[in-house]
Parts: structure tokens; C-alpha cells; sequence
């Protein structure tokens, strides 16, 4: 199981210290920024599962960074717990309506900081054992409350091709009954429904011990801001935004289940790591191969591999979230001296040439030519 990424956003290099005491014990990577904008390249980069964000920092402060996190669909879910040294009742309100998951004052203790995490994300003592994280060809049971029969027909549409159960209703009582008698892996629920029922319903799912630690996704029309900034805050794991795109469904739904979803990208043949990119791919789709790339590529040293084979040769189009793909893979590797190859097609090749980035690249024209030497 990958361990939790996470990142701190503050210029001051004792808070760092401080939440690397905190969690010296505990199974968890952790990333460091110095100000706003070091913190979204990090977490574009790295997709961290919870961000310490300072509220006061040059370059660019904490409320414009999370505004900026916030706009980015890719990073928005990211669960943000704010760090002040104002405890006045006008910055705390202030806070809590930007849609933060938590808050702390400063100074704060190493107790503290772990305490509000834990409430967040998993935490493992070093060396406790760990059950197998689940993959997104094992079944899983998704429950949907909406009133809107076509929106649960959609996702069961979307979700089709996983061994995955789709129990919908439209009443959130029912979804109570159902979820008491057995507990869903995630819940989406419409954040439209009347009286506020959406809010209620979080409320009482976290209120019982079933099922307070299930992921529940609010669903919201695009333009209904105020809908999603209040589930924000008041702990949702995410938003879905209607109409429906499958693919973010897909990505909001895995990364709330926490699923393994790289044997999408990720195989291993002949002693060398393939990692195959598909046709046209979205933001959404390209920030969960690179979520893995790290990680694979440790995981390939660690093992005795050195090879690694990009293949790109289904893209079509070559574009800047394909450039920044490729360049994040090519970055891993020199850094852990893999070697590596691309494969793509001639058109590709050639597309490749007109971007400064990628223009002394070379990319074979298939498998075999690219393994030649290798």
C-alpha cells in the first residue's frame, strides 16, 4: 500500500520541523513548500492526499493558493486543514469559509497536528501491518442518492466495466436503511435534494459508527458554487460536477476508495517496466498515471529493474498535458539512472519536434526497433 502524501505549505522552516517530529513514527511521505506557488507545483506534481497550508507566506499566500487549488479540477478534493497565528473570530470565520477541512492556531503540538491529520487520512505506525489495498478489478458497492433517475442510470453506465454494484434511491432515508444493513464502499449523493437533505444525511452518516469513515461525494450542477464550498467545509470527500463526465467519475470515485488503478498504465514484461499512455488523454487521467510514476520508479530500483518503455504510441495528438507527462516520466528516470525509451508513432515523432520541450526527444517508431540494444 502507498503511504499518505503529505505536503506543508509555510515559510517557516521550525513549523517544518515541527510536523517532521510529528510524524517521524508513522507510515507517510512528506513534501515541503516554502510559499504558494512552490505548493501547487507540488501538489500538481506529487497530488498529496491532505495539504498544511499557511495562511501568512510571501510569494503567495495561503488564501490565494487555495483559491488556485480550488479552480484546478484535478487538485481541488485535496482535503486542506489551514495553519494561522491569528486566533481573532474574524480570520476564523473568514478561514472556515474557503472551504478548508480544518483549522489550527498556532503554535501548535506535534499531538495536535497528528490528531486533526488523523482525522483526515489513515495514519500507520511504521512497520504495523496493513491490509492489501483493493484494486479497481476487486467488487466494490457504490451507493447514489438522487432524485434524478437518469443521473443513477449515468453512473451505473459510467462504472460498467468494474466489478462494481450501483444501489440507487432517492429518498435519504432509504439510503440510511440500505447503508445500515450493508455499508457501501462510497456514497455519491446530489447536493440539490430539497430541505437540505444532502447536509442532514453527511451529518447522520458520520454520526454512526458504521459509517463515519465511509467517502461521501456530493453531486452538484457546475455553476451551484455555494452548494459545493459549503460540502467543502463541511468535510465531503469530493464533488462530482454534472452533467456527468465518466472519466472524472472514474478518477473521483478510485481515488475516494483509494483503489490501485495503475495496472491501467503499469505492466512488467521481459524484466522491463512498460508504461502505456492512452489515446488523447485528460488532465484528470494524466495526473493519476503521474501520481504512480514516483513510486513505480522506486519500487522498479528497489526490485533490480533499470529499463523503462513510455509508450505513447496511441496518442494521437500531442498536446502540453502529454508533454508535461512524458517529461515527468523522463525526470524520474534520470534521477534514479533508469534507462528508458519512447515508442510512438511517426506522426507523433514528427508532431514532437515542433515543441521546444521534446524537440532532441527521441521516440522509436515501435516495441521492437525502441528494445533493440537496450
Amino acid at each position: 500500500m502507498i503511504a499518505p502524501k503529505i505536503l506543508s505549505v509555510d515559510d517557516s522552516k521550525m513549523i517544518h520541523m515541527v510536523i517532521t517530529r510529528a510524524f517521524k513514527s508513522y507510515d507517510v511521505q512528506l513534501f515541503f513548500a516554502s510559499n504558494g506557488v512552490e505548493g501547487l507545483a507540488q501538489c500538481t506534481r506529487e497530488n498529496p492526499d491532505i495539504v498544511l497550508l499557511d495562511v501568512t507566506m510571501p510569494v503567495m499566500d495561503g488564501v490565494e493558493t487555495l483559491s488556485k487549488m480550488k479552480a484546478d479540477p484535478v487538485i481541488k478534493d485535496i482535503p486542506v486543514i489551514m495553519l494561522t497565528a491569528e486566533a481573532g473570530r474574524e480570520n476564523v470565520v473568514k478561514i472556515a469559509k474557503l472551504g478548508v477541512r480544518d483549522y489550527i492556531i498556532k503554535p501548535f503540538t506535534e499531538q495536535m497536528i497528528v490528531e486533526r491529520v488523523g482525522r483526515v487520512i489513515d495514519l500507520q505506525q511504521k512497520g504495523a501491518a496493513t491490509a492489501k489495498i483493493k484494486t479497481m478489478e476487486d467488487p466494490s458497492s457504490i451507493l447514489v442518492v438522487d432524485d434524478k433517475p437518469a443521473i443513477v442510470e449515468q453512473i451505473k453506465q459510467a462504472v460498467g466495466s468494474a466489478p462494481w454494484k450501483v444501489v440507487g434511491t432517492s429518498q435519504c432515508g432509504e439510503a440510511i436503511d440500505i447503508a445500515s444493513k450493508e455499508v457501501p464502499d462510497v456514497i455519491l449523493v446530489s447536493l440539490s435534494l430539497p430541505e437540505r437533505a444532502a447536509f442532514n444525511f453527511f451529518q447522520m452518516m458520520r454520526a454512526n459508527a458504521r459509517t463515519k469513515s465511509v467517502p461521501i461525494l456530493g453531486m452538484s450542477v457546475k455553476t451551484a458554487t455555494e452548494e459545493q464550498s459549503q460540502a467543502q467545509a463541511m468535510g465531503f470527500t469530493g464533488i462530482v460536477t454534472k452533467p456527468i463526465d465518466t472519466s472524472e467519475l472514474n478518477f473521483r470515485l478510485t481515488r475516494a476508495m483509494n483503489l490501485d488503478t495503475s495496472m491501467r498504465y503499469f505492466s512488467q514484461e521481459e524484466s522491463i517496466q512498460h508504461v502505456k499512455v492512452p489515446n488523447n488523454p485528460s488532465t484528470l487521467v494524466a495526473s493519476e498515471i503521474t501520481n504512480y510514476i514516483g513510486p513505480k520508479t522506486r519500487e522498479m530500483v528497489e526490485s533490480g529493474l533499470n529499463r523503462l518503455v513510455l509508450d505513447v504510441s496511441e496518442v494521437a495528438k500531442i498536446d502540453m498535458i502529454v508533454i508535461k507527462l512524458i517529461l515527468q516520466v523522463v525526470q524520474s528516470c534520470k534521477e534514479l539512472g533508469i534507462k528508458f525509451r519512447v515508442v510512438g508513432s511517426q506522426d507523433f515523432a514528427a508532431q514532437s519536434k515542433g515543441f521546444e520541450e521534446t524537440k532532441d526527444l527521441e521516440i522509436y517508431a515501435d516495441r521492437t526497433s525502441a528494445l533493440a540494444g537496450f
